[in-house]
């Protein structure tokens, strides 16, 4: 094998050095690509009423981007506030319990005083009578356990409006389409007035705040505990260098059986989106910080 082949394996085999004295890794060349990017869907099918965005714009986590006519379901909604106000109502009046208790108390009282006027002269009170008494008593007795039942029924149709007025809110929220991350807005799919169905992708966002970096290191290092240790990358920005922080979140257990190499990827913290996807640098691998013990 002559000199040039020699050093060509020797580039592949070693596409990253390790510098003996301080043990950081040096990957010369790395690709920054996205960590996270998604195609925000239609939840339910109707007429999108307004879209707040288009490419180009910054959004928040939570950010309101569209929104599908909702009026059947304020309707929905506002018939289940007034249902529910009048079952809370109807839950709370515990009237007719009382008013069956006090009946109970006066038949049991009138019934007390017949059976000791019975004991005191015998044909005071009549078999009859004292029968009579004890049915009215009985009677309110269960008075009182039938409207305790039509109270604790009244309780259960009040959660029953609870958790319809739950659902007509759910409904209203699905119909807003908001930001599940952080990011800027790269396309809109849909405008005002077109109609959009359930899963139909809407608007594309691409998170820039943290991106990734990967590289290719050889297998060498697969003895080395790099994850989580952190890394320095350096792109060129308007002709000068310019240097990122991040921490390796990702090495991978495969060989490539050509090079002997793996890939390594790092998130990089990009708070002014200063770096850019598909944009080239190198990355140094830095020691890992010592744990006080």
């Amino acid at each position: 094998m002559n000199s040039k082949a020699c050093l060509l394996v020797a580039a592949m085999t070693l596409a990253i050095c390790t510098t003996a004295k301080s043990g950081e890794v040096q990957v010369p060349s790395v690709l920054i690509k996205l960590v996270e990017q998604v195609e925000v869907p239609a939840r339910q099918s109707g007429a999108l009423e307004e879209v707040g965005v288009r490419e180009g714009d910054m959004v928040e986590a939570g950010a309101l981007l569209a929104k599908i006519e909702d009026a059947d379901v304020q309707l929905d909604m506002r018939r289940a506030h007034l249902e529910l106000a009048a079952a809370r109502k109807q839950a709370e009046n515990d009237v007719k319990v009382r008013f069956a208790r006090k009946s109970l108390e006066v038949a049991e009282a009138e019934q007390r005083r017949a059976l000791d006027s019975q004991k005191r002269l015998s044909q005071s009170v009549s078999q009859s009578e004292l029968d009579q008494l004890r049915l009215i008593a009985q009677r309110h007795s269960l008075e009182v356990e039938q409207a305790q039942f039509e109270m604790e029924l009244a309780q259960t149709t009040r959660e029953l409006k609870e958790n319809e007025l739950e659902l007509a809110e759910h409904g209203i929220r699905q119909r807003r389409i908001t930001a599940p991350l952080s990011g800027l807005v790269t396309q809109v799919n849909r405008h005002r007035g077109e109609w959009v169905e359930p899963g139909q992708a809407i608007i594309r966002i691409l998170r820039l705040d943290r991106l990734r970096a990967e590289g290719l290191a050889s297998a060498e290092l697969l003895g080395r505990d790099l994850h989580g240790r952190p890394v320095t990358l350096t792109v060129q920005h308007e002709g000068k260098p310019i240097e990122f922080a991040g921490k390796v979140v990702f090495v991978s257990p495969e060989i490539d059986p050509v090079n002997g190499q793996v890939r390594v990827w790092a998130e990089i913290e990009n708070k002014d989106l200063k770096l850019r996807p598909g944009l080239h640098g190198s990355m140094t691998i830095l020691d890992a910080p010592q744990q006080t013990r």
